[in-house]
């Protein structure tokens, strides 16, 4: 009989860990502590819960390094992906899901599939000794107890940034005869459609009305330990973008472009667009829109924006603070904590940011912690591709500071093209448009990607996401 191997947390990351290791033939038992215990952000106890965007961003895997992810993980039987493409929304040209029904289908799988063993309880120490091969994927919310054991055992202290969380509004309490149906420049996104976002108009004086009142808005205090921590970068809240320059929304989520407004001629100022959240179309979310505004203000503040004058909302926007590992120093190339090699981890508390980056760690972390059990070669994914690009970011590609290499400056990272080994020789012009070599360079790494990934997964075990 083979021992399970224990995954710690119902996230993303866990749940895609223990699908790649029972699909390999291991027994698991997933250990989650929702929804005996709730955490700051989560309000269900279903397994890969949404709590921040719908979106897993772009899936064009020609031209964008997440839609490569998306590619790379549908190939390796991934059944987070999976349940992605069975809940997808229209969307323009992102993947975007329906929340319950994409957790739901995650945790149906998950519980019905007979070599994965739930206990929905909280380990809020180091695992008992028994347990051999431990994957952690407790995500940014870890538990406190459990942080300061991690904490104890590599002698780090622990590294943190806030996130923030963006309003959800009642489609039926939009004004559409001030906003309109558009994606921008009437892209076709994998439903086919090319009207996927509602897009509200602001004028220049509405705009600035709009900017002074975000960045004199009242918003929520930090506790005096949590003075000194930064925020991702990745995911910023508006009223700190507006307060890096009055022009920095109309420039970013806000920009007008490739947008054309039928009720009037002119083009807007700035917009701001909401993006399907649930498969009804009842509910939509705000795009861009994390906050730290107090739930008064934020009522009160995006009640002036044309069209959503009468909104009313399903969730407001909120901040929660995020942990994660300085992985470059504490974990090896298969995800194992170098203090304890029988513990691997996964997920956002890697230091990967995103919701498509934390599963992909956690479908390595799963076939690596497999290969391990069934005592199989271990092979890392290739550099050249997303997969193994991702992992050798957060397990040694980091450049830190420092006469021993300990610096404290790794942070969160997106998958990105920038993470690529670069082509051998340069990738000749597709046409001749502005931008074309920046494209073309794109399209040979992910076709290299893709043409790499194959010959990995050849060398292995077939997981099929069936």
């Amino acid at each position: 009989m083979v021992k399970p191997v224990h995954v710690v947390g119902g996230g993303l990351a866990g749940s895609e860990a223990t699908w790649q290791l029972a699909s390999a033939g291991v027994s698991v038992v997933l250990h989650e502590m929702r929804p005996l215990r709730r955490t700051e952000a989560h309000q269900t106890g279903a397994f890969a819960e949404l709590v921040c965007s719908n979106s897993f961003r772009s899936d064009d895997w020609a031209s964008n390094a997440v839609g490569l992810l998306h590619e790379e993980m549908r190939r390796a039987g991934s059944l987070i992906m999976g349940a992605a493409d069975g809940h997808k929304l229209p969307a323009g040209g992102a993947l975007a899901v329906d929340r319950e029904g994409f957790a739901g289908e995650v945790t149906r799988r998950l519980e019905d599939q007979p070599l994965v063993g739930v206990a929905r309880e909280e380990i809020g120490a180091l695992p008992p000794a028994d347990w051999d091969s431990v994957i952690v994927a407790t995500g940014p919310l870890t538990s406190p107890a459990l942080a300061r054991a991690v904490q104890s055992l590599t002698g780090e202290a622990e590294l943190a940034f806030f996130d923030a969380i963006a309003p959800i509004v009642h489609r039926d309490t939009i004004d559409m005869g001030v906003c309109w149906l558009q994606s921008r420049y009437d892209k076709e996104g994998p439903g086919g459609g090319t009207a996927d976002y509602i897009n509200c108009p602001l004028d220049k004086a509405q705009y600035d009305a709009f900017i002074d009142a975000l960045i004199s808005g009242e918003k929520t205090s930090f506790k005096e330990w949590e003075a000194s921590t930064p925020y991702f970068e990745g995911c910023l809240p508006i009223e700190v973008m507006a307060e890096r320059g009055r022009e920095t929304l109309a420039y970013g989520p806000m920009k007008p472009v490739g947008l054309t407004n039928p009720h009037r001629p002119e083009r807007p100022y700035a917009v701001v667009q909401l993006r399907q959240d649930n498969a009804l179309g009842s509910l939509w979310n705000m795009v861009g829109f994390q906050t730290k505004l107090k739930h008064a203000e934020q009522v009160r503040i995006f009640r002036t924006v044309p069209g959503l004058e009468q909104a009313e909302f399903a969730r407001l926007g909120g901040l929660h603070r995020n942990t994660f590992l300085n992985s470059p120093v504490l974990l090896d190339q298969s995800l194992r904590l170098k203090a304890d090699a029988r513990l691997r981890f996964a997920g956002q508390i890697t230091g990967v940011e995103g919701y498509v980056e934390s599963a992909a760690i956690g479908l390595l972390a799963g076939r690596f912690a497999a290969a391990e059990r069934l005592g199989t070669p271990l092979s890392l994914p290739p550099p050249t591709t997303a997969l193994g690009a991702l992992l050798n970011h957060i397990t040694g590609g980091h450049l830190a500071s420092g006469s021993e290499g300990n610096s404290r400056s790794f942070q969160p990272m997106n998958v990105n093209f920038g993470l690529f080994p670069p082509p051998a020789a340069p990738p000749p012009r597709v046409k001749s448009e502005r931008g074309s070599k920046t494209l073309a360079r794109k399209h040979a790494l992910a076709t290299r990607a893709l043409a790499d990934l194959e010959r990995w997964l050849a060398g292995g075990a077939s997981i099929a996401a069936e």
